[in-house]
């Protein structure tokens, strides 16, 4: 059922609800949903690092593979959900069903990618950052099996966000959280051989978290299928169309951009730490897995605020999109402070769950302390960027992080790194995210300017 323009729709809540009630609707279950996606993140090193140190540095010296895996699926994410809900906002149902059923195609070949990734670039990935053959053998056994399983992340992703762009994130919810729950049940199984199990070590890590994506991807698509009124999923006759995949990737490739630029960041911090040693690069691997308790549910809330942002612009409701974009920020300002406090107040507390040794815990409570005081600038940062997404202005996050994460990030740190004190390269963090406010605040008076200002208001609201 490919045609759908003489169905009757009902006026859609992100043009209608109170703003703050709705956010709060749409980002709540989101932003839950993403903590017990950090939950069982944290959860995964936590069992490794009982394996070994060594094997806790292979799955940290993993995440930058993962991060362009992640950037390429969330590129495609945030193009469909920007291009489907503006659709949406503007009444053009034709378009939604194309936007969605190339975002499924485009995340098919997202897979095929990681396939060949998964067969030939890993243990040169590997030699590439370190000669120890125990961590080279860990990392090839644990990346070699999420990458060429991938396809349960990539369905997962295009699913969820179709979901996400109609407004129904607690279906949203649902899926991710049973998705982490597998993980999390099958993580000790697999990796310690409990209930009569081999015992795996990080291949049951690995094979834990594919399982979780994979069952939390044909959740979502039964989801849709049977509770998506707004997008109708129809295979038989499709033919992926160049426009709308031009306008998909117009939109979301500054985020893929962007992602994987975290990627070469991740990539360069690590060569640099472990230059002092294998503890500095866990310490490091150890504080992007704690950090995703704060990161999370602001991702969360930008994941409930960009339908609404792109809804109300398609439907030219300025005051509403304004009001959104205001409430995101005060409470991803909220949630990233309380980060900053945690990460003060319990730093020992903290490393203790990853089997911390006395020389990681001498280098990671500085580290977490000096990296940390960046969350409430980064809070303002995530959600203005990704407002600019939301509005096809992708391009200035893009140009944001480029400089925030390669111009600044990385030769602070590798300069602080020449003064042979570790816990120096750690500022490096700070320095980075407050260059990024500055350059965000300039973008931002150029957006309300040329586009926020410019859009027509027929109400006002509440």
């Amino acid at each position: 059922m490919s045609q759908v323009s003489n169905e009757v729709h009902e006026e859609n809540k992100m043009g209608v609800q109170p703003v703050n009630k709705l956010l709060l609707g749409m980002s709540l279950p989101m932003m839950a949903s993403m903590l017990v996606q950090a939950l069982y993140n944290v959860v995964d090193s936590i069992f490794v690092s009982r394996i070994s140190e060594n094997a806790l540095t292979a799955v940290s010296l993993a995440f930058p593979i993962q991060s362009i895996m992640i950037a390429l699926g969330g590129g495609v994410g945030v193009g469909v959900n920007a291009i489907l809900s503006k659709s949406l906002g503007e009444k053009d149902y034709s378009n939604v069903n194309k936007a969605a059923m190339n975002g499924i195609f485009l995340s098919l070949i997202n897979y095929i990618i990681f396939i060949f990734i998964g067969v030939f670039a890993i243990r040169p990935f590997y030699v590439s950052q370190t000669a120890d053959p125990e961590i080279i053998g860990y990392g090839v056994d644990y990346l070699s099996i999420v990458c060429c399983m991938s396809f349960g992340i990539y369905f997962q992703f295009i699913f969820e966000r179709l979901l996400q762009s109609t407004g129904r994130t607690v279906c949203t919810m649902i899926t991710q959280t049973t998705g982490a729950i597998i993980n999390l049940i099958l993580d000790p199984i697999l990796i310690f051989g409990l209930l009569g199990m081999p015992a795996l070590g990080v291949k049951g890590a690995a094979l834990a978290t594919v399982a979780g994506q994979i069952v939390a991807a044909v959740f979502a698509y039964i989801m849709n299928v049977y509770m998506n009124k707004d997008v109708h999923i129809q295979f038989k006759g499709f033919k992926p169309d160049k426009d709308m995949i031009g306008k998909i990737y117009s939109v979301g490739f500054p985020s893929i951009i962007m992602m994987s630029i975290g990627s070469v960041m991740v990539y360069g911090i690590n060569k640099i730490l472990i230059a002092f040693s294998s503890t500095a690069t866990a310490v490091f691997g150890v504080y992007f897995k704690l950090q995703s308790f704060v990161f999370m549910p602001v991702f969360g809330l930008n994941n409930g605020m960009v339908p609404i942002v792109a809804f109300n612009y398609g439907a030219q409701k300025r005051d509403r999109m304004v009001k959104t974009i205001k409430y995101a920020v005060i409470y991803a300002l909220v949630i990233m402070s309380l980060g900053t406090l945690g990460f003060w107040l319990f730093t020992d507390k903290l490393l203790m769950l990853f089997a911390a040794s006395d020389h990681m815990m001498s280098m990671g409570i500085p580290a977490l302390r000096i990296i940390s005081i960046h969350f409430p600038i980064a809070a303002f940062c995530i959600i203005i960027g990704t407002v600019f997404q939301a509005l096809g202005k992708a391009v200035y996050s893009m140009i944001n992080s480029i400089m925030r994460q390669v111009v600044v990030l990385l030769p602070a740190a590798y300069l602080l790194s020449l003064t042979g004190n570790v816990n120096n390269v750690w500022w490096a963090f700070p320095i980075a995210e407050s260059m990024s406010f500055l350059v965000t605040t300039i973008f931002l008076v150029i957006v309300y300017r040329t586009i926020i200002s410019n859009v027509g208001e027929t109400v006002q609201e509440v």
